[in-house]
């Protein structure tokens, strides 16, 4: 009986941990989501000074939902949080002032206009460009009355999946003492990534925009959790190479479950095939670790400099 009730303590807390995230059951709140989130990390982007790769871009992971983290303004700072447990958009600022938005079904042109309007209440005056970028059939965030959903269970679904997706992604993280990116949400393709670096320059992309150009100077592999879109049905992890040694497509990744994606040129698993495991932990690092070696050993990367020699 103490075995069976472990096994079903163990399953319930997979359960809670990794929930169902079917897209057809969200895809409303998520792609109005997208938006929102995509206007709150254009005002940092706007205020926030210029990185490398772009890692002023992005949103992080924390215990209530997304952050900025700390934006520069003035001789002082303020961060912007999505949090999906009280289902608020709270605006904090080093001079001891705040707001909170309620986030709750409405346009994006209606949560552009009220977060701006908080904004400037507190002082904070930006300009951002208005047109969303990484998505099919852009609509100006003032004009978007079409997106306009919210669901606060799936909300919440989504941010416990990133919970448990950026824990095993920081353990993978800790593994490498090279180059290697935060783990960040990137509101523009609406995923969350961590990206391990050679230390060696790429080659040129022909045709690059700035931003691909930027995000790809050097060597990388990288990997990430995405919710899914187009020809991805549902939500998946997914990790490549760039640029992809030859052999890369080829390779015997684990588990038996992830495939090679020849249109996307990433490998994919699906999360349903994590969250459905014994162990979804040891599962996903699997996927990470073995897309990982696969990508380093034919791209020739100095691995016994870039890892840590015990994990």
């Amino acid at each position: 009986m103490r075995q069976i009730r472990t096994m079903v303590n163990e399953h319930k807390r997979n359960e809670e941990s990794w929930p169902e995230l079917p897209l057809a059951a969200w895809l409303d709140t998520y792609t109005t989501l997208h938006m929102w989130t995509q206007v709150v990390g254009k005002v940092r982007l706007a205020l926030s000074p210029r990185m490398n790769h772009w890692w002023e871009v992005p949103l992080y992971v924390n215990a209530r939902g997304l952050t900025t983290s700390a934006i520069p303004y003035g001789s002082g700072v303020f961060e912007v949080q999505f949090d999906f447990i009280d289902h608020r958009l709270g605006i904090q600022t080093s001079w001891n002032q705040s707001k909170a938005l309620e986030l709750k079904p409405q346009s994006v042109a209606a949560f552009y206009a009220e977060f701006m309007s908080a904004s400037q209440s507190l002082g904070i005056n930006v300009k951002i460009w208005t047109m969303p970028v990484e998505v099919p059939n852009p609509l100006r965030f003032e004009q978007d009355e079409q997106h306009a959903s919210y669901d606060r269970e799936f909300a919440n679904r989504f941010w416990r999946v990133l919970v448990s997706c950026a824990q095993i992604f920081e353990e993978f993280r800790a593994r490498f003492i090279g180059k290697s990116s935060p783990v960040h949400f990137f509101w523009g393709s609406f995923d969350l990534a961590v990206t391990r670096f050679s230390g060696r320059r790429a080659p040129e992309r022909e045709g690059a925009d700035p931003i691909t150009r930027e995000a790809y100077s050097h060597e990388v592999i990288s990997a990430g959790f995405w919710p899914g879109g187009g020809d991805i049905k549902e939500a998946a992890f997914y990790a490549y190479a760039a640029p992809e040694p030859q052999g890369f497509s080829g390779e015997k990744v684990q588990p038996a479950k992830a495939f090679y994606h020849p249109q996307l040129k990433e490998f994919l698993l699906m999360y349903d095939d994590v969250r459905r495991a014994d162990s979804p932990c040891d599962i996903l690092m699997s996927f990470l670790q073995s897309t990982y070696e696969a990508g380093a050993n034919l791209g020739r990367w100095n691995r016994n400099e870039l890892e840590r020699s015990s994990v």
